[in-house]
């Protein structure tokens, strides 16, 4: 299943991933009436923004996650293997993962898909389809850094 493009700040469609921006609530509405079951934040606790989405979330009746990535320090394979097993987990089902502009998410997808087996080129190919802008130059470290 291909995740449903719904109005959201810098939306990115990978398979059953709709990688964006931070939603508001009634963004949050539009996912869940789109098919959305399952929200990612990748914010950390210190990054505002304006209203409780965990509460909002599960209001909705759907699944809220959160996994910090602090920037660059947060793009690690412990990050991204959490990330894939919950996207992998909810598929065919289309889940929500966001950050501030979708970069975070983009550097996970490109370090899980490098950790899934894909070289280089093909994973950074990967993370830019799901938003990976200025953290390409960390995420191409970590995974030559891997071998």
């Amino acid at each position: 299943m291909t995740a449903p493009l719904i109005d959201i700040p810098y939306p990115f469609v990978l398979g059953n991933l709709l990688a964006a921006g931070q939603p508001d609530e009634a963004t949050l509405r539009a996912a869940r009436d789109a098919g959305y079951t399952t929200v990612v934040n990748l914010r950390t606790d210190g990054e505002p923004i304006g209203f409780d989405e965990r509460a909002a979330v599960e209001k909705l009746g759907m699944r809220y996650l959160q996994i910090p990535v602090a920037g660059a320090a947060g793009v690690t394979e412990e990050n991204a293997r959490a990330l894939w097993t919950v996207i992998n987990d909810a598929a065919p089902r289309p889940v929500l993962v966001h950050c501030g502009t979708a970069n975070r998410v983009g550097a996970l997808v490109a370090l899980a898909s490098a950790l899934d087996g894909a070289d280089l080129e093909d994973a950074i190919i990967d993370g830019r389809r799901a938003g990976l802008l200025g953290l390409e130059p960390t995420v191409r470290s970590l995974i030559a850094a891997r071998g």
